[in-house]
């Protein structure tokens, strides 16, 4: 990790990237990742690794087969997660979620976010430029 201008990435970017159902969300979402990675600015949280394999792997109409999950999780996110899952972090999100209202999935991201000490949340599932303290959340699909 470079300490430049980290971002986070929702996990919601990586169901874009790896579901061909939306063409155009999924060349945006593979382009962000694929951009971010090369400049060494993607952080994401052992919470993406999970819900991300919980849609790929359970819930798509298109699964995953265990060796591609396996791939993804070897070449794609081992080297993104920065933040792990710790009783400061849940601290954090609970604290987010009562000033903010957020769901809890949200406050986590968020609270990771912040950890990782990110300028910028890429997600479509909170609201376009709301600013929490230093991280700002931008929709890439806009």
């Amino acid at each position: 990790m470079s300490g430049g201008n980290r971002a986070f990435l929702d996990t919601n970017i990586f169901v874009y990237a790896y579901d061909n159902r939306d063409p155009l969300k999924q060349s945006i979402a593979l382009n962000l990742v694929r951009d971010l990675m090369n400049a060494d600015e993607a952080v994401i949280s052992y919470q993406v690794v999970q819900e991300f394999f919980n849609v790929a792997l359970v819930k798509s109409r298109n699964k995953l087969t265990i060796e591609s999950a396996d791939l993804i999780l070897r070449d794609v996110f081992r080297p993104l997660i920065f933040v792990p899952s710790t009783i400061a972090l849940i601290s954090s999100a609970l604290a987010l979620e009562r000033r903010y209202l957020l769901s809890w999935y949200d406050s986590l991201i968020v609270a990771a976010a912040q950890y990782a000490g990110c300028s910028v949340l890429y997600s479509e599932d909170l609201q376009h430029g709301q600013q929490f303290g230093t991280v700002k959340v931008t929709n890439p699909f806009l």
